[in-house]
């Protein structure tokens, strides 16, 4: 893989920065107590994260802020979306599923995906985390990082929320669906 930097035009790395403030400064029950000039200030150092950030919000994930590492400085933003993002559905879980289709095959799959944007796909644990922030993924579903004993085994796990409560299933990572993506997160 080669470390190709990526950037995009000022214009739009701004529009960028506008829409995560604005996201930021109406969803303040996500980062109580975070200010968002230190927000912009580690993002306008970190130009390869803006790019990602962005890519999170072309395909509509609509990140903000969900965490703060007070020992690293570093701020978790996490695709918060009511919906799993719209340009990010319909792929299996990773290459190994989608190479094993033989036919009707998705167009790509959440794994490799993830990795072009530089983000990852969020474990149970940051789904249900993400979950106490608000209501997500009530019509949709959003595949999750599976433990490699359950991959091994050829599935995959998935979550969303229903009645009130957030369940985590599983299905043959080669699955596809319309209304099935993944939200991501990065640390920045």
């Amino acid at each position: 893989m080669t470390s190709k930097k990526k950037e995009f035009p000022p214009k739009q790395r701004e529009e960028l920065l506008t829409a995560l403030k604005t996201r930021f400064e109406k969803n303040m029950n996500r980062h109580k107590g975070l200010e968002w000039a230190k927000v912009q200030s580690r993002l306008e150092a970190n130009p390869g994260k803006l790019w990602s950030l962005n890519e999170m919000e072309r395909t509509g994930g609509e990140p903000d802020v969900v965490g703060h590492d007070k020992k690293t400085g570093e701020y978790l933003f996490c695709d918060c979306s009511a919906e799993t993002p719209k340009g990010r559905r319909n792929f299996c879980y990773d290459r190994e599923a989608l190479d094993a289709r033989k036919t009707f095959k998705p167009e790509n799959n959440a794994m490799d995906v993830a990795a072009a944007m530089g983000i990852e796909l969020l474990t149970e644990e940051q789904y249900r985390e993400l979950q106490k922030l608000g209501n997500f993924d009530a019509k949709t579903s959003s595949w999750v990082r599976t433990p490699s004993d359950i991959r091994k085994l050829g599935g995959a796990l998935f979550a969303d929320r229903r009645y009130n409560h957030v369940f985590v299933y599983h299905n043959g990572a080669s699955s596809y669906f319309g209304g099935r993506g993944f939200r991501g997160s990065l640390k920045v």
